[in-house]
């Protein structure tokens, strides 16, 4: 990213006139990255992803906003942090049980983690990746990682469009007819882009590879701006791996932002929504100001052709992949690279509160990595994952660990660097050595 791009963004100049800040230039060299810090990176990105989508848990489905049959009142704002928390749209009720107050949530040293739809897909994508030894997964490797990993009869934590794709897979279908809007009506909600951000990870450096390992596994799910978004996620990991392993700041998170903000459409919803949600913020509106106001624009008057309303979903599609993007870039703009503030303004956003949390808190728990991470909480945390607590059939009866998780994440590494990337890994075992592409001019 050249600063000329980041100081026309900065300054709200239109979009035409930030292109015109672009200069052309080639790329060459190469990136060096070590493994062993990598596999302290992707160990802080489990762990922050956990912490993250545990305490968005929290908070799920409390606030979606007052149209349609199901109205919850005002949004929580700053001050309802650490306060009682209140009953989600399907609580009957009833406050969450993870925790009274709207509060982080940890898992001690010695427990356990448990598995929840923020995580336990990428962890089968990684598992089948591993498995199947390739960086790219096929429709057939895909279908039968589904059907084998993924109940079909009893509860399994799937959303709309996970859920059609499985019921299409168990009638014969393969990905990616499986987001086909002619067969799946659920192809624009948010089901992808919780699901497959992991992918950036895989080719350091290189977001042209990120995105063609994640092409498959996105549209499994997903067609049209819902895929764009979950694409735009994948960038902005894929991006963290350039990062410095350190406590980010505002500008390099708004940095990598800026950059995965080129590759949406810009006459289509997600990238109208990042520029109406970035000018707010430089405006310096107050987070809850600029959340009130994508209320406004995108469910009530349905601007910037994000006609979800307009559908009569349940809920209000309050599951949908526009609202739920829109408030992600909210916690991280607002969050400005503090784990800490973006987890706990994405709790108290709304809507799907524990998918932008459990996005932005595994990059940022990767940038930081594990040690970062107990750092930023001045505390440590159980290091044990069970993702048999949504998925089935895997070894050890779904008990796992972070640093094997880690090690299994390298290993695909590894594999991408030296068959898909012309790389190699130098003569001491433990740097990636990984040849720049020249930049098309």
């Amino acid at each position: 990213m050249k600063l000329s791009i980041f100081l026309c963004y900065i300054g709200l100049l239109p979009l035409s006139l930030l292109l015109a800040c672009q200069s052309t230039s080639s790329t060459e060299g190469e990136l060096v990255i070590s493994r062993t810090e990598y596999a302290e990176r992707l160990e802080g990105f489990w762990l922050g992803q956990c912490i993250a989508n545990w305490t968005g848990l929290v908070t799920e489905m409390d606030k979606i906003g007052n149209v349609g049959e199901i109205r919850t009142g005002a949004f929580y704002t700053r001050t309802d942090w650490g306060q009682p928390d209140q009953p989600s749209i399907w609580g009957e009720g009833i406050p969450s049980a993870l925790s009274p107050t709207i509060d982080f949530v940890f898992e001690e040293p010695g427990g356990v983690w448990s598995a929840d739809d923020d995580t336990d897909i990428e962890y089968m994508y990684q598992y089948l990746l591993a498995q199947h030894e390739t960086a790219f997964l096929t429709p057939q490797q895909i279908r039968k990682g589904w059907l084998t990993h993924i109940r079909t009869e009893e509860e399994n934590f799937l959303w709309v469009s996970n859920q059609q794709a499985l019921d299409l897979m168990q009638e014969g279908m393969l990905p990616p007819t499986t987001s086909d809007p002619a067969h799946n009506p659920h192809y624009a909600m948010i089901d992808a882009q919780l699901t497959t951000e992991l992918f950036g990870f895989f080719a350091p450096g290189r977001p042209d590879i990120a995105l063609k390992m994640a092409h498959l596994p996105i549209r499994t799910t997903a067609r049209k701006e819902a895929a764009q978004i979950a694409e735009f996620y994948v960038l902005m990991y894929n991006q963290a791996t350039s990062a410095p392993m350190s406590q980010p700041d505002s500008t390099i998170t708004m940095q990598m932002a800026i950059q995965a903000r080129e590759h949406l459409v810009g006459s289509e919803y997600p990238a109208r929504m990042f520029d109406y949600v970035i000018g707010l913020y430089q405006k310096g509106l107050p987070w809850e100001a600029t959340r009130d106001s994508i209320y406004q624009r995108y469910q009530v008057e349905q601007k910037d052709r994000y006609d979800i309303t307009s559908q009569n979903l349940y809920c209000n599609g309050c599951f949908a992949a526009g609202i739920n993007f829109a408030a992600s870039l909210v916690s991280l703009f607002y969050g400005k690279g503090d784990l800490l503030e973006t987890i706990k303004i994405g709790s108290l956003c709304g809507w799907d509160s524990d998918n932008p949390t459990a996005t932005w808190g595994g990059m940022l728990g990767f940038i930081l990595g594990k040690s970062g991470v107990e750092t930023a909480f001045d505390r440590t945390f159980a290091d044990q994952f069970n993702i048999h607590r949504t998925r089935q059939g895997f070894p050890n009866d779904g008990l796992d660990n972070f640093p094997d998780m880690a090690r299994t994440g390298l290993e695909i590494v590894d594999r991408v660097v030296t068959n898909v990337l012309v790389g190699h890994i130098d003569s001491t075992g433990d740097a990636w050595i990984i040849p720049r592409p020249r930049a098309k001019k």
